[in-house]
C-alpha cells in the first residue's frame, strides 16, 4: 500500500469525541512518520497538540501508534489480502487509518464494533479518503473475521524489518542471530535507570529487578517523573546498554574527562559520579540546554561547549574522552521503532564518513597515556568494527585495550561474556538479556594513547 502527500488542509478539524480523537492523533502521527519523514516523538507530541486528550487517550493513542510502527509490514498483509486493486495515489490518510485500525483489531483485541466504526467516521472526516468510507468498512470487517489466521501465518519478524536492513543483519551477524534481533527489536522495550547509589535498594522501591549489569530495570506504569526518586535526582533512564561504555574508563577521580556529542547527558552524568571533571560538547545549544536541566536534577555539574565536534578545539587535552558518535541507531528500534522508516541504506556511508571526522578529532584531546572510548548504538559494521579498523591502522599511537566481563556486569559477569568480540570489543545485541526483556544493541571499543 503507498501512502501520498496531501493537502495540509484536507482534513477537517472538526470536534472529536475522545476515542476518535485519540485515534485521529495516531494516524496524523504516523501519517507525519511515514510521508513527512518525522521523527515520532515529535511527530506524536504535534498531532497531540491539536487535541485536548486526558492522559489515559493520549496513552492509547501513543500504543495504537507505536504498535502500527512495529507492525507495519504484517499489518499491511493482512490489509491487502483484501483489497481487490491498490489504492490510488491520492487516498489521505487512508494507510493510517486502516493500519491503526487492523492494529486494534489483531494486536491490542479493541472490540471490532469501536475499532471499524470509528476508522470509517475517521475516513468521513479526511476529505481525501472520505470517499473510501465503505471500503475501509468492507476491508476491516473481514480483517476482524479473517485476519487473525493470516496475522499468525505471518514470518512477521521479516516482514516488518526493511529488506535492506535484514539482508545488512545477516551478512553481520548469520541467519539465526539476525532474527532474533528481528524479534527483539520488535518488542517494546522496558524501562531501565542508572542509579546514582544503593542500586538493589532502587530496584526494589520501584518493584523491579537488579540486572548484572548494575542498572536498575523498573516496573513502570504511568509517566517517568511520577515515580519514586525521580524528583529527587536518584536515577536517570538509561537503557542497560548504553550505561556499559562509560564503565570503560574505570577509576575517573580528579581526571579530566571529555563528553562528545553528549546531550541528552547520561553518559555524562555517569562521568561525573565518577569523579571526572567534565566537559559536555554538543553542536545543539538546545540539547546542551535539556542535558543542563537533567545535570541540575540529579545534583551534579559538568562544563558544556557548543561546536561541531569535528572541529572541536579546546586548546587542552583530557584524560577521558568518550565519542558516543551519531550513528544509524538500528541498535534501538525496541525504543524507536520510526527508525525502520527513517533510515535508509545509504545513511550508512554518509554517517561512518561524519564519524571518522569525529573520532579523530577526538583522538587528538586525547592525553599522552589518556583512554579513548568510541561507541554507538548501532548494528552496523561500518559504524563499529571497521571504523575502528580504519582508526587503528592510521594512528598507530593508539591501541586497543581489551574489555573484560566483569567491568560490563560486576553482578554476574558470566553474563556478559557473550557481549565481547574476538578482539576485545564490547557488542551487545537486542536479544542479550533475553530473560531480563532484553537490551539494545551497542557497540564499544576502549583505545589508549601511547603514553
Amino acid at each position: 500500500m503507498i501512502i501520498s502527500k496531501i493537502d495540509k488542509g484536507a482534513l477537517k478539524r472538526t470536534p472529536l469525541g475522545d476515542g476518535l480523537a485519540a485515534r485521529d492523533v495516531a494516524a496524523s502521527a504516523l501519517f507525519s512518520v511515514f510521508v513527512e519523514a518525522r521523527a515520532f516523538d515529535d511527530a506524536f507530541d504535534k498531532a497531540a497538540s491539536t487535541r485536548q486528550l486526558e492522559p489515559r487517550d493520549r496513552a492509547f493513542a501513543r500504543l495504537v501508534a507505536a504498535t502500527v510502527l512495529r507492525e507495519r509490514g504484517a499489518l499491511n498483509a493482512v490489509i491487502n489480502r483484501f483489497l481487490q486493486k491498490p489504492l490510488p495515489v491520492n487516498h489521505g490518510r487512508l494507510e493510517p487509518i486502516l493500519l491503526c485500525a487492523a492494529a486494534q483489531l489483531l494486536i491490542l483485541k479493541t472490540p471490532p464494533h469501536a475499532a471499524i466504526s470509528l476508522a470509517v467516521d475517521q475516513c468521513r472526516v479526511d476529505s481525501a479518503a472520505k470517499r473510501f468510507d465503505k471500503l475501509a468498512n468492507a476491508v476491516l470487517r473481514r480483517v476482524a473475521t479473517e485476519g487473525h489466521a493470516i496475522f499468525e501465518s505471518l514470518d512477521r519478524s521479516v516482514l516488518n524489518i526493511p529488506d535492506w536492513m535484514f539482508v545488512r543483519w545477516r551478512s553481520a551477524y548469520g541467519e539465526e542471530a539476525a532474527r532474533r534481533i528481528a524479534e527483539a527489536s520488535l518488542r517494546e522495550a522496558p524501562l531501565d535507570l542508572t542509579v546514582k547509589s544503593d542500586a538493589g535498594v532502587w530496584a526494589e522501591k520501584l518493584g523491579g529487578s537488579l540486572l548484572p549489569t548494575g542498572s536498575v530495570r523498573a516496573a513502570h506504569a504511568g509517566s517517568v517523573e511520577s515515580l519514586a526518586g525521580f524528583k529527587d535526582g536518584e536515577w536517570w533512564v538509561q537503557d542497560a546498554a548504553a550505561a556499559l561504555p562509560a564503565k570503560l574508563f574505570g577509576d575517573l577521580a580528579g581526571c579530566d574527562a571529555l563528553d562528545v556529542c553528549a546531550a541528552p547527558g547520561g553518559k555524562t552524568a555517569q562521568l561525573a559520579i565518577a569523579g571526572a571533571r567534565v566537559t559536555a560538547l554538543d553542536k545543539s545549544p538546545g540539547r546542551l540546554k535539556r542535558l543542563s536541566a537533567n545535570l541540575a536534577r540529579l545534583g551534579l555539574q559538568a562544563d558544556t561547549a557548543v561546536s561541531d565536534a569535528a572541529v572541536y578545539d579546546p586548546g587542552r587535552l583530557f584524560d577521558a574522552v568518550l565519542v558516543d558518535a551519531p550513528c544509524s541507531a538500528t541498535g534501538t528500534i525496541r525504543r524507536h521503532p520510526d527508525i525502520l522508516y527513517l533510515k535508509r541504506v545509504e545513511d550508512i556511508a554518509a554517517l561512518a564518513a561524519l564519524q571518522a571526522a569525529i573520532l579523530d578529532r577526538a583522538a587528538a584531546l586525547v592525553k599522552p597515556g589518556g583512554v579513548l572510548v568510541y561507541c554507538t548504538c548501532s548494528l552496523e559494521p561500518e559504524e563499529c568494527e571497521l571504523q575502528i579498523a580504519r582508526f587503528l591502522a592510521a594512528n598507530p599511537g593508539f591501541s586497543r585495550r581489551p574489555v573484560d566481563a566483569a567491568e560490563l556486569a560486576p553482578n554476574d559477569a558470566s553474563a556478559a561474556l557473550s557481549w565481547i568480540t574476538a578482539d576485545g570489543d564490547l557488542r551487545t545485541l537486542p536479544f542479550h538479556l533475553s530473560e531480563h526483556g532484553g537490551m539494545d544493541g551497542f557497540y564499544a571499543t576502549r583505545l589508549v594513547r601511547s603514553a
